[in-house]
């Protein structure tokens, strides 16, 4: 037996365990005792399957991995959906609507495990599509196919708070609206965030709820950073998630925040 069974440690991908294919080798070779030592380690990312392809073979999860801000549960190593919940059918027509209202803004909407439409591109997505090394289909939003597992509509800050507000208040019974970005908000079905993606593998791995462990950087993340027995954040996290009582802030990304953490669950048990 080794002293991290039955732990699971859930960690965001971007700027929080790697920035791009830049990952730390610190948290590479302390990932590797935690393991060897028993424990449980997955990704908990605001990436689709499409995208999170590009940065897998840089990761040494051990256990299914949550993608979509919780839409999904990926098991690679059976290569199968152990969860999935997608965008409800209305989002199509409820999308289509906020695009006719608020003309400026731009939409990624991420259908099923391999496509990706763009509706109304802008600096934004093109930096995004850029960093995560991916392309898509150009069409009006009425016309994209379903379902959707996520989308993410990009454009400056102030201009998202505003469509955030539109969505919570014409259909907050059905869908979350939470940034991962200053630039970024992501769209995912009621009900599914991070911090519900994990109590949910944490109950399918028959992991107790006291032995999770999270750790992440920005909005999206701060549903798990909740559920966490402590919570952990990179130096470089935005002030509200350093905001989350208990908090433990760690090195910044680049130093190997990751290795950091195990450091100090290395002395919890």
């Amino acid at each position: 037996m080794g002293k991290f069974d039955g732990v699971l440690l859930a960690s965001d991908y971007d700027a929080t365990f790697a920035i791009g294919n830049n990952v730390p080798p610190a948290n590479l070779e302390k990932l590797e005792y935690f393991k060897a030592q028993g424990g449980r380690f997955t990704i908990a990312t605001g990436r689709s399957l499409l995208t999170f392809k590009q940065v897998r073979p840089f990761i040494p999860f051990n256990a299914p991995v949550l993608l979509a801000n919780g839409s999904v549960i990926y098991d690679f190593q059976r290569d199968k959906a152990l969860f999935e919940k997608p965008l409800p059918p209305s989002v199509v027509a409820d999308m289509a609507l906020l695009a006719r209202l608020r003309p400026e803004m731009s939409l990624e909407a991420y259908v099923g495990a391999n496509d990706l439409y763009i509706w109304n591109t802008n600096p934004y997505v093109e930096r995004h599509m850029a960093y995560v090394n991916a392309t898509g289909h150009f069409s009006p939003v009425e016309e994209m196919p379903y379902p959707w597992d996520k989308a993410i509509l990009e454009h400056e800050h102030g201009v998202l708070l505003e469509l955030q507000r539109e969505i919570l208040s014409r259909w907050g019974d059905r869908y979350e609206a939470i940034f991962s970005a200053e630039h970024m908000l992501e769209l995912n079905a009621k009900g599914c965030t991070k911090g519900s993606g994990v109590q949910r593998l944490a109950q399918l791995l028959g992991i107790k709820e006291e032995n999770v462990y999270c750790v992440g950087d920005n909005e999206n993340d701060i549903s798990m950073l909740e559920v966490s027995a402590l919570p952990f954040a990179p130096e470089n996290a935005i002030p509200a998630v350093k905001a989350v009582p208990g908090i433990h802030v760690l090195p910044p990304c680049e130093e190997g925040a990751i290795g950091a953490l195990i450091d100090v669950l290395d002395q919890r048990y």
